[in-house]
């Protein structure tokens, strides 16, 4: 019997790196955006990796697991936080191990992901991690991450998919993701975005803990300044294109990123948009037109 509202991406393409040693969460406070040291075991945590002006090499997940730090990031933005990481642990008690061909990563998305992995305490939080088929099971805002190691994948596959899930593509998942709100590496957000223009303060900032790389910016922002434009979403009467301009008038004042076909919903889109932009505006995007409106989108969207 097929489990109500559970879809199964292979995900394995995800970026994975491990740290070890009784430095490793101590030296990687140092470098990403957000809190790693207070971790427990079975507790995770999601941040940035910035450049010294504040800018995003990209994000990521840590998980904090018994003996190690297991890092999932977008594979796009792999090889720039394999780098920093590299050059940041010399002069620490500190590893830096490869896992993206070790460990492969199945996505669970939708409501029903709870019952197909049949666990008698599953995952609470975002990001926070038990035990499951020789890996872990990660709660993710979506559903559930399942981190194995890569020869054990495809079995892991088989049962999940014996459990009631249904195999779907990326494609399926992005919508989950669009109409959640959240922006994603190398499509929404790159190396000219500044955490609080994409609304990550929340999630993947720490304004209490120690420096980090980019840290000035990032405060000096949050605490003096306004960011000159914001991530929103575009509820359109048709379809857009990543990269499509948005108009108000005569004037630029975004251009879309990650962009759908909800079934529910209809066309969506994220897009950066110009601070004086105020959501319920009507803006023209390529051949069709939006309306921007607050992240995440709401139950019933308004006529455009």
């Amino acid at each position: 019997m097929v489990t109500e509202g559970c879809g199964l991406v292979d995900r394995s393409e995800t970026g994975k790196l491990a740290l070890t040693g009784d430095q490793a969460a101590e030296m990687l406070d140092g470098l990403v955006t957000n809190a790693i040291s207070p971790l427990a075991p079975g507790e995770g945590r999601y941040a940035a990796v910035l450049t010294p002006k504040g800018r995003m090499l990209g994000d990521l997940r840590v998980l904090r697991r018994d003996d190690e730090l297991l890092l999932l990031c977008e594979r796009v933005a792999l090889q720039a936080i394999f780098d920093v990481l590299r050059r940041g642990v010399v002069g620490w008690r500190a590893e830096l191990h490869k896992r993206t061909l070790q460990m492969g990563l199945l996505s669970l998305v939708g409501p029903g992901a709870d019952a197909v992995l049949d666990m008698g305490a599953p995952p609470a939080q975002e990001d926070a991690h038990v035990p499951w088929g020789g890996g872990v099971a990660v709660r993710t805002y979506a559903g559930v991450d399942v981190v194995v190691p890569a020869e054990q994948t495809q079995a892991a596959r088989e049962r999940l998919l014996a459990a009631g899930a249904v195999a779907v593509d990326e494609a399926v998942a992005d919508i989950v993701r669009v109409e959640a709100g959240r922006p994603r590496y190398g499509v929404d957000l790159d190396e000219t975005v500044i955490p609080q223009e994409a609304g990550l303060n929340d999630r993947a900032v720490s304004f209490t803990k120690g420096c980090y790389v980019g840290q000035e910016t990032v405060a000096r922002l949050f605490y003096k300044g306004k960011p000159n434009r914001r991530l929103a979403g575009l509820e359109l009467e048709a379809p857009a294109a990543a990269g499509d301009v948005l108009r108000a008038g005569d004037r630029e004042v975004g251009r879309v990123g990650s962009a759908v076909v909800s079934p529910r919903r209809g066309p969506l889109a994220l897009a950066f948009v110009r601070r004086e932009v105020e959501d319920g505006a009507t803006v023209e995007v390529g051949a069709t037109r939006g309306r921007v409106v607050a992240l995440p989108f709401a139950t019933q969207r308004a006529a455009v």
